[in-house]
């Protein structure tokens, strides 16, 4: 620090030497006759004197003036740039949406009969679209086989045209490959449960446990669970009105190995005599009675349930 103000003085001081000698330049190139006192001559000479006077004593005392950072006056001070914020990324679709826009295929074999086509009104009454053919399984079939990607795929086998064996690989592949959702409703396990349904039962966690020939009062086995309250509040099957003679529906049982829970079933107390269980996190129901054994009024918002909850998990598991 020390040697910096010394050069600042030397630099200063020979500032103040150039300035004396012009003023003694301009003296010698005067008359040499003893001129009168020439007052612009003293006031050079004092004024030179007195900066470097100045100059001298600021760069001792460290007090010269820091570089001016502040723009001309009128001049306007450049503002900071503003961050740039992060653009918001698309709110995701809302599950009515999500819904609206589900592409749907249903097998709904009770055409043939005029008795009532109740899956279809159930999809109608939540606004749904759908692909259904009916009772025509090859037709089923070939949407099956098909590129098309389904989010919900229904089996409505009430009727005795029934959907077997390599139907349910196929509709196994879809449930892993594409974790779409699946309601089936089947009476007939006692003939399909050691066939290819197997592998859709085994990850859910059922087991075939007897054929059930004619319906009878189903009570709700766990009643909070949102397939019973979603959207629609139900209440137990208890009454019925046989429409099938025989072969009305079977019973199942948990076994353990999957994520299933038996809804409903035979009995008042949860026991071994199922008829309603879902699984794989809500994707898929199983329903082992016949609708057209109970009421309209009853099934038609049974099924409205069925569809809506399992969509959902349907959505939750893609997302």
């Amino acid at each position: 620090m020390s040697s910096k103000r010394n050069r600042l003085v030397k630099i200063f001081m020979g500032l103040a030497s150039i300035v004396i000698t012009l003023a003694c330049t301009i003296s010698l190139s005067s008359p040499t006759s003893t001129p009168a006192p020439d007052s612009t001559k003293q006031a050079l000479e004092k004024q030179a004197t007195e900066s470097a006077r100045l100059l001298t004593q600021s760069a001792l005392d460290g007090q010269a003036q820091p570089l001016v950072t502040e723009p001309p006056a009128g001049v306007p001070a450049t503002e900071p740039p503003v961050p740039a914020t992060d653009v918001p990324a698309p709110a995701a679709p809302d599950l009515d949406t999500l819904m609206k826009n589900a592409n749907i295929l249903v097998y709904e074999n009770t055409d043939e009969r005029n008795i009532g086509m109740w899956i279809s009104q159930a999809l109608d009454n939540l606004g749904l679209t759908y692909t259904n053919h009916g009772s025509y399984s090859g037709r089923f079939m070939g949407n099956l086989n098909s590129g098309e990607i389904y989010d919900l795929i229904i089996v409505g086998a009430e009727d005795k045209d029934i959907i077997s064996g390599e139907f349910w690989d196929i509709i196994n592949t879809r449930l892993i490959r594409d974790q779409a959702a699946m309601i089936a409703e089947i009476w007939y396990l006692d003939s399909e449960a050691n066939g290819p349904i197997s592998k859709i039962m085994g990850e859910c966690g059922i087991a075939f446990r007897k054929d059930q020939d004619l319906a009878d009062s189903i009570f709700w086995w766990d009643p909070t669970n949102p397939v019973l309250n979603e959207p629609n509040v139900l209440q137990p099957l208890i009454h019925f009105s046989r429409f099938w003679s025989g072969q009305s529906g079977d019973q199942i049982r948990l076994t353990g190995t999957g994520d299933a829970v038996m809804l409903a079933g035979l009995g008042s107390t949860p026991g071994d005599a199922g008829q309603i269980a879902v699984c794989m996190q809500g994707r898929v129901i199983f329903q082992t009675f016949s609708d057209h054994d109970y009421h309209e009024e009853d099934i038609v918002p049974l099924w409205e349930n069925y569809i809506y909850n399992t969509l959902r998990a349907h959505f939750a598991a893609i997302q």
